[in-house]
Order: C-alpha cells, then structure tokens, then sequence
C-alpha cells in the first residue's frame, strides 16, 4: 500500500454494526458497563442546567428522602444510549432515532454501575428504500441487577438489500 495515497473505500471498517436482516425478536444483547461518577453528575446537571437541589448537594437529595447523590434520569438515558453506541451494534448501519418510551424504575447514585440489556422486540421493512425498523426494550441494570431504567427505541436500521 504506497502511502501517499489511500483508497479508503478498498480497506473494511474496524467496526460494522448490524444491518436490519440480523436482528431477531427475541435476541439479546449486552452493552459494556460504566460507572456514574462525581465529575459525570455535575458536568451533566452543569451542562444542562438542571441545577436542582435534588442533583446539587447530598442535603437536596436526602431532604427528598434518598440516599446519597441522585443521579438525573436524563443523564442515565444519555449514558445508556452511550452504552448501546459504544457497543458497535448500530455503527455505521444506525440510520435514525425514532423515538423511544421511557420508564424510570428506580434511582441510579452516583458510585453506581450501569449495563444496558437491549432485547429484540420487533423487526419490519421501512416503507421505503434499503432500511428496516427495529425496536428493542433496553434495561438500565446495576451491578446487583436490579432495573433503574426501561426503555424501548425505535430505531431505522440499513439493510443489506
């Protein structure tokens, strides 16, 4: 291969997702874990300026009757999505975002680790073009199991054909 010039097109990509014919209902997968931390809080709340007592000190979350530092749930959300990402699952075969219902289960505090169960729903052809719809629930799942969170997106999927 001469250095000077690369043809990309000619060398396969280090991670391919999986295209719409490989999912299955009832398939299942899981993502690695992340740990929430201090900084991932208040670079969050600080970033989307949700500066409530209950995500600022330890004394808003316990005047609220929790334990320890209370983690957003749109923070857990972004960082499960994060983790599905992370994942290679849907890289480079991901066309769209559809949507997603969202249920919180439980509180997620900092210290606490986080994986995200994704199970294979529903598949079907898009009305148009090469791509299909695939919808999955997503657990939100800490170290001990127990769900924080479940989520079902709806995601626009490339076919092979």
């Amino acid at each position: 291969m001469a250095l000077d010039l690369v043809d990309l097109e000619a060398i396969a990509p280090y991670m391919q997702g999986l295209r719409f014919e490989d999912f299955k209902v009832g398939s299942i997968f899981k993502t690695a874990s992340r740990t929430i931390t201090e900084s991932d809080l208040v670079i969050f709340i600080g970033m989307a300026g949700l500066n409530e007592p209950l995500f600022l000190d330890a004394d808003g979350a316990r005047a609220a009757g929790y334990q320890g530092r209370l983690v957003p749930a749109a923070l857990t959300f972004a960082y499960a999505e994060g983790l599905v990402m992370q994942s290679g699952i849907i890289h480079g075969t991901g066309t769209a975002f559809l949507g997603a219902e969202v249920k919180v289960d439980a509180p997620l505090f900092v210290g606490d680790t986080i994986t995200v169960v994704m199970q294979v729903t529903a598949c079907r052809p898009a009305k148009k073009g090469r791509r299909g719809i695939i919808t999955t629930e997503n657990k939100v799942v800490k170290l001990d199991g127990s769900v924080i969170m479940t989520y079902s997106p709806l995601r626009m999927i490339n076919r092979r054909s």
